[in-house]
């Protein structure tokens, strides 16, 4: 379990119940990676310094898959990743220096929201297509607020939530159909495996 309060095991742990310390943490690596070449599957629109990847589903599943400690984990070691210089973030950009500019606030968000998403499912959410959809909404949601708070300094207040927010909303609710039914149908296919052994 990835906390004593967690009772319902995440997707990864009910695939491999007996995992050590050491293949989580390769997971953790993978998805974190999986992150950076997610991010590098962008949209640049022409007015807005923000552009529109595939990161944050890597963000959120990372979440949904490991649970809110191990996913976390994932997430925080992508940002480190960029941060020492890999070329992990959008447009194969990297540096610290990054997360000083338009798009730092969303990357730094991206921790909280991979926690809140991990805790989540450590409850059970993601079984379901509502449960799976409201999921990732929330998580989303988490990086939105991390990540408007943080492009308020370069664009005007009248003009931050149809440059940071208004653009993504039909991405985030394509991710959240998508995950309303990846996750359940993950969920089916583990049971099916499990009964049959």
């Amino acid at each position: 379990m990835t906390s004593q309060a967690a009772t319902i095991p995440t997707f990864f742990e009910a695939m491999l119940p007996e995992q050590s310390r050491t293949v989580y943490f390769v997971e953790a690596v993978c998805l974190s990676l999986l992150i950076g070449l997610l991010a590098q599957i962008q949209i640049v629109l022409p007015f807005t310094p923000v552009p529109i990847t595939g990161q944050t589903l890597g963000v959120l599943y990372s979440g949904a898959l490991l649970g809110s400690r191990w996913g976390t984990l994932s997430v925080a070691m992508y940002v480190m990743e960029g941060c020492m210089g890999l070329p992990v973030f959008a447009g194969g950009f990297a540096g610290a220096a990054v997360l000083l500019g338009p798009t730092g606030g969303y990357i730094l968000g991206f921790i909280p929201a991979a926690w809140c998403v991990g805790r989540l499912a450590e409850r059970g959410w993601g079984r379901t297509p509502f449960s799976a959809a409201t999921m990732m909404l929330l998580g989303s949601a988490v990086i939105f607020a991390f990540g408007l708070a943080g492009l308020a300094r370069f664009v005007p207040a009248g003009k931050l939530l149809s440059f940071g927010l208004f653009p993504f909303i039909t991405g985030d609710l394509f991710k959240s159909c998508l995950s309303a039914a990846a996750l359940p149908a993950g969920w089916k296919l583990l049971g099916r495996r499990a009964r049959r052994k």
